[in-house]
């Protein structure tokens, strides 16, 4: 016994000749639609924006009264302190 059935001849629906024109017809509009479009967005597109240039390395001191005395920072990390020193 088998779990499939076999299906009577008379329920096989087949296409009308006249759709498969009007399918590659369809078919080619939208291609054409497709290229125009692709070219439309080459044309107005933004190009990239050109990343920026690292900025130098900015050498701080501080000698103020809430910070260590005589340290040094190279953006923003602390390098080490100047001894004795409380003005540059």
């Amino acid at each position: 016994m088998t779990s499939l059935k076999p299906l009577p001849y008379g329920l096989v629906v087949s296409r009308p000749p006249w759709t498969i024109p009007a399918r590659r017809a369809a078919a080619a509009v939208l291609r054409a639609a497709s290229a125009i479009l692709a070219a439309l967005a080459r044309r107005v597109a933004v190009p990239a924006p050109v990343p920026a240039q690292p900025l130098p390395a900015e050498l701080e001191f501080y000698a103020d009264a809430g910070a260590p005395e005589g340290a040094l920072y190279l953006d923003g990390d602390l390098v080490g302190w100047v001894p004795g020193v409380r003005r540059l």
